[in-house]
């Protein structure tokens, strides 16, 4: 077993290669960083591991995805509709228990799609809030991602607004 403070650095080190494929869009990178059964033992000549319920994802608004087929195919579909995406992660906190690791961060997502006219770059960027949750696991290969779940952070009001004002 390794130290604790070097399985910390090798958590930190998988959850921003994470994130640093989905910004280049790199789905072969993105699947390779995932759970497969083979990675826990499982015989997959007797499991088909596009149906298993080993790895689940919640990306913001959108109901739980399970196995390893889903989960990929989201991130295709996110990766096709998506022309710019970059994150910029804080409040990055790991804890690393015996195989399994949580890391808990905020993601601060710009992102921009299509050109609205010809000749144009890109879309008008966008700005996002989302707490996310990503439990790793360790394997021979490395440590991989068992479950990844995104919340957006809602917007608080402006509390400075004085309701008897006259408009």
């Amino acid at each position: 077993m390794t130290a604790p403070h070097t399985d910390v650095e090798q958590v930190e080190a998988a959850n921003t290669a994470f994130y640093e494929a989905l910004e280049r869009g790199d789905f072969e990178e993105v699947a390779s960083l995932w759970l497969t059964p083979a990675d826990l033992g499982v015989d997959e000549t007797y499991h088909d591991p596009a149906d298993s319920g080993v790895v689940s994802c919640v990306h913001p608004g959108w109901p739980v995805l399970t196995g390893r087929g889903e989960v990929l195919r989201s991130y295709a579909l996110i990766m096709a509709n998506t022309d710019y995406i970059q994150f910029f992660l804080t409040d990055v906190h790991v804890s690393v228990t015996g195989d399994t690791a949580v890391v808990t961060c905020t993601e601060n997502i710009l992102s921009g799609g299509p050109a609205p006219k010809a000749g144009e770059e890109l879309g008008p960027l966008v700005g996002q809030l989302v707490v996310a949750t990503n439990v790793f696991r360790r394997t021979p290969g490395g440590w991989k991602l068992w479950s990844h779940h995104a919340s957006p952070v809602l917007a608080e009001e402006d509390e400075t607004e004085d309701d008897d004002t006259p408009d």
